[in-house]
């Protein structure tokens, strides 16, 4: 730059802020006229030293808490240069910058923390804690339910009760077996004597009795656990028609007991006539006497083969 367009002074004394200090102001520095902010543009003339296109002002005439001035529109010069702490609220702090806060593109800023990734984490953190304390009181009850059964199965001297066997009822109790009595071992009465003659017989060495004569008999002693009713089967053959004999229990009075040819064998074969009949008795408990006998009006073409009972009234 020339002189000319510097002005009089030289360099060293064109100080734009030489009105902010006492020397200055007592050598008469005055503010720009020049525009800038706050101050509408001066034409430059020869011969005056430039001057600052920013408004200053000098030391210890800043003042706090005056009424900023009416600001114009936008695009025209203010009247006057109000300096930011002029506003309300004083001097504009230093920006700090927001953390957490979220950038143009909506995610999360750098630096800030991961919200939605602590919550997730708390979350998990509060479940794991619950199935913990679940998982205690489950185990808690299982401890004191086996605490209870220890103590109430423990005896005296850590000898363990015995548990009560179950009691078998009457019912479940297997029948007694009863007696099976074959011919060849029952006492004779009358003339009655054994044979073997005809095959078929059951008994021992297939020996049988024969009752075809008035007065013969045979008589079987027989026990039995308890009083009551039985069934009493005979095994007999006759010759292919029917026969009829008597039958005494104890003391009570001869009755009849049928012989007929069940076997349906043709008359005169003794060998196919082997068959079965029952009757239906009352027994005392202990010893009990059964005779079979051929009485006057019967008819007794028959031989006598086996003896047997079955506790209760039945049919086979």
């Amino acid at each position: 730059m020339t002189a000319g367009n510097n002005g009089a002074n030289t360099p060293e004394d064109d100080d734009p802020f030489g009105y902010l200090y006492e020397d200055g102001q007592a050598a008469g520095a005055q503010p720009p006229r020049q525009g800038g902010y706050g101050y509408p543009p001066v034409a430059p003339q020869p011969g005056v030293p430039r001057t600052s296109y920013n408004q200053v002002r000098a030391v210890g005439e800043r003042q706090y808490g005056q009424q900023v001035p009416h600001q114009p529109p936008y695009g025209q010069p203010n009247a006057q240069y109000a300096a930011p702490e002029m506003y309300p609220g004083g001097a504009p702090t230093a920006h700090v910058p927001q953390q957490g806060g979220r950038g143009r593109s909506g995610g999360p800023g750098k630096g800030g923390p991961n919200t939605k990734g602590l919550l997730i984490g708390a979350v998990a953190v509060v479940l794991v804690v619950l199935i913990g304390i679940g998982a205690a009181l489950l185990t808690g009850n299982d401890k004191g339910k086996k605490r209870d059964e220890a103590t109430s199965s423990a005896g005296p001297g850590s000898q363990v009760q015995e548990s009560p066997k179950p009691q078998q009822s009457a019912s479940s109790e297997a029948p007694a077996e009863l007696p099976k009595q074959d011919a060849a071992t029952l006492k004779l009465g009358g003339s009655a004597q054994l044979d073997n003659t005809t095959p078929g017989a059951k008994s021992a060495n297939g020996q049988y009795i024969n009752l075809n004569e008035v007065g013969r008999s045979a008589t079987w002693s027989v026990e039995v656990p308890k009083a009551g009713e039985y069934t009493l089967f005979v095994t007999y053959g006759v010759p292919g028609k029917d026969a009829k004999t008597s039958l005494t229990v104890n003391s009570e009075a001869p009755r009849g007991i049928n012989m007929e040819n069940y076997a349906k064998a043709p008359e005169g074969d003794l060998e196919k006539g082997w068959t079965t009949t029952y009757s239906w008795i009352q027994l005392s408990k202990g010893s009990n006497s059964i005779t079979i006998s051929c009485n006057e009006g019967d008819q007794c073409d028959a031989n006598l083969d086996q003896l047997s009972l079955k506790a209760g009234h039945v049919k086979s």
